[in-house]
């Protein structure tokens, strides 16, 4: 397995992996329960550039030439910038004026998303993305990484803390309680 950057042609397999960490989010955004739809949603934006699920805040794992995982992050200082043109596409295509909190700030690498397919979980694909986000971002270029854990996957907050990661406070976003953890360089 390797990891590297996402390319603009792998938006569907990417997609998918993204809605395994958000699906019920894309439903909100798109107004109705409709996994078809909801890929093609954000493979839409995986193609694109300048917004927060774009290629170019992706990197894959890469198994046999097929991606097994996903870790979309990008400056928080840009949060607005790169949520724009999805809330533009929300409006114009479904009418909806959606708004949501800030999920990251100012000063952090912000982790939005990050899967591993089905077939991979559990064999230590997801430790390695995110030891590869850490030692790229707070490492080597000495950024904090932040990122956002629902209350209800204390697996995930586990694997977050022995990796480093520590709350910093508790957030309300999208309906869900959660916490804001983040790694120091």
């Amino acid at each position: 397995m390797h990891i590297r950057p996402a390319k603009s042609t792998e938006s569907w397999p990417i997609a998918e992996l993204i809605n395994l960490a958000m699906l019920e989010i894309t439903y909100q955004f798109i107004g109705k329960e409709d996994l078809r739809e909801a890929n093609a949603f954000i493979a839409h934006f995986v193609e694109q550039e300048g917004n927060q699920y774009s290629y170019q805040n992706i990197f894959v794992a890469v198994e046999e030439d097929e991606i097994i995982g996903q870790i979309c992050l990008y400056d928080g200082a840009e949060l607005k910038t790169l949520r724009q043109p999805i809330l533009n596409r929300i409006f114009e295509k479904y009418g909806v004026n959606y708004q949501a909190a800030d999920e990251t700030q100012v000063d952090e690498m912000y982790i939005d998303t990050f899967a591993v397919c089905p077939l991979a979980q559990g064999k230590g694909v997801g430790k390695q993305l995110l030891t590869f986000a850490i030692d790229y971002f707070a490492h080597q270029q000495k950024q904090t990484l932040g990122l956002l854990v629902d209350r209800d996957n204390p697996n995930a907050k586990r694997l977050y803390e022995r990796l480093g990661f520590k709350v910093t406070n508790e957030v309300n976003i999208f309906g869900k309680a959660m916490d804001h953890m983040q790694h120091t360089p």
